[in-house]
């Protein structure tokens, strides 16, 4: 396995085991090609994932991201739509029941923006009608984990990093024929190579780990989109955190509108605690 040890985190408040903790109290090469059979390859096609969905525009996302730490295992889903194009997004992000088996906190909307996250329904304190807006070039994960989902687009753009890709073989996804790839990212080479919107935040990212290397999983469809992805961190802070965050990409063409909000409308006040999946930092 993998362990991702984050510099920035390390020996800060809870450690993400403390993360986790909030979370639940608020709670071969191969490639695709044109003829049906792998390309030579497979670093390539995966690689150029994230030009193929700028080219097709946007696109529909479901996402989970699962945490297990100590037994404890735990999943946060997201349903919404992403504008490649436009480097914007929109989520609804559902948090699961805790542990005492209380209905989880209301779902979260997070807006996806270059740069930045913004949330509403945040709770801590934030009152129901302002949003939360974070930084994201200023956070050790770059949005990786912070909001409970990995911004679409930045798990697209992580792939820039692919080495070590195996052509795993052909499979069906919702109906759909799929070309299976399996390998690692280094973070750091994703980041040089990231569209300017989210290069900052893979920077971030790149600074606050000490290893870089992430394990994935890709399904490409014919037409080279991304339909699937699923990257697997793992971070060593008084155990270990494994988490497994998947992104489903369908619906391609779909129209996403993103609003942002005015910046009266956006809390400035102290937050109480962290959101969801976000290591302390």
């Amino acid at each position: 396995m993998v362990v991702h040890q984050h510099r920035r985190w390390h020996g800060r408040g809870a450690g993400a085991a403390g993360a986790l903790a909030v979370l639940l109290g608020t709670v071969g090469c191969g490639g695709g090609a044109t003829d049906g059979k792998p390309a030579a390859d497979g670093v390539a096609v995966v690689r150029g994932a994230a030009d193929v969905l700028t080219r097709e525009g946007s696109a529909q996302a479901r996402t989970a991201m699962e945490m297990a730490t100590g037994g404890t295992r735990v999943t946060i889903r997201g349903e919404g739509g992403v504008d490649f194009k436009n480097r914007m997004g929109q989520l609804l992000v559902m948090l699961p029941a805790d542990v005492t088996g209380k209905p989880g906190h209301r779902p979260i909307t997070e807006l996806l923006a270059p740069g930045a996250l913004y949330m509403k329904n945040r709770g801590a304190g934030v009152p129901a009608d302002k949003w939360v807006r974070v930084d994201t070039t200023t956070l050790g994960d770059g949005n990786l984990v912070t909001g409970g989902a990995t911004d679409p687009l930045a798990a697209a753009e992580l792939l820039r990093g692919a080495e070590q890709v195996t052509y795993v073989g052909e499979t069906e996804l919702a109906g759909t024929k799929v070309r299976h790839y399996r390998g690692t990212t280094d973070i750091g080479r994703a980041a040089r190579s990231a569209s300017p919107q989210v290069k900052g935040a893979l920077e971030a990212a790149a600074k606050g780990f000490s290893k870089d290397v992430v394990p994935f999983d890709a399904y490409l469809d014919e037409q080279g989109r991304l339909r699937k992805v699923r990257h697997r961190f793992s971070y060593e802070n008084n155990g270990v955190i494994d988490v497994s965050s998947t992104t489903l990409l369908y619906g391609f063409g779909t129209p996403v509108t993103v609003v942002l909000p005015a910046s009266e409308d956006i809390y400035a006040g102290k937050i109480a605690d962290q959101p969801p999946g976000r290591p302390p930092g």
